[in-house]
């Protein structure tokens, strides 16, 4: 699962609006910071960042458009203001998103509390990772 958001850092982010409806948005600056932590910076989200004050509950899910293999991660949302982020969180974006890092306003950290890989029901036809990665490779590749 790790190795599919590292490679695919833009995840769907959903939380809660204030009349208790979800709201999904793309955040495409994620890291990775342990087993049970994600995080990305916060670039131009205010609608998300206030759901996430007002009720913490998140999900997000990334995706692998061309094996169609998905991780999806719930648990809870904070937003950690870069000025009191510990180091290694600031590391990890400093690594990977040092040309934006300067224009995020925030880190949103997600304690995950479940993960799950979601898998295209192609595989149950008998479609791999590798036949799946060549046909839709090949149809991108045609638009």
């Amino acid at each position: 699962m790790q190795t599919l958001i590292r490679n695919h850092t833009v995840g769907m982010v959903a939380t809660i609006d204030g009349d208790g409806r979800p709201a999904v948005s793309p955040k495409a600056t994620f890291v990775v910071l342990d087993d049970k932590t994600l995080a990305y910076g916060d670039l131009r989200s205010p609608g998300t960042a206030a759901n996430l004050r007002a009720r913490p509950a998140t999900e997000v899910c990334f995706i692998d458009v061309l094996t169609r293999r998905a991780v999806r991660a719930a648990g809870t949302g904070a937003i950690v203001e870069i000025k009191d982020a510990p180091e290694a969180m600031r590391e990890a974006f400093a690594g990977k998103w040092a040309d934006y890092q300067r224009r995020m306003s925030a880190f949103i950290r997600i304690d995950v509390e479940r993960a799950e890989m979601v898998w295209s029901p192609a595989y149950d036809l008998g479609e791999t990772a590798e036949s799946l990665q060549a046909v839709n490779l090949a149809r991108l590749q045609g638009l």
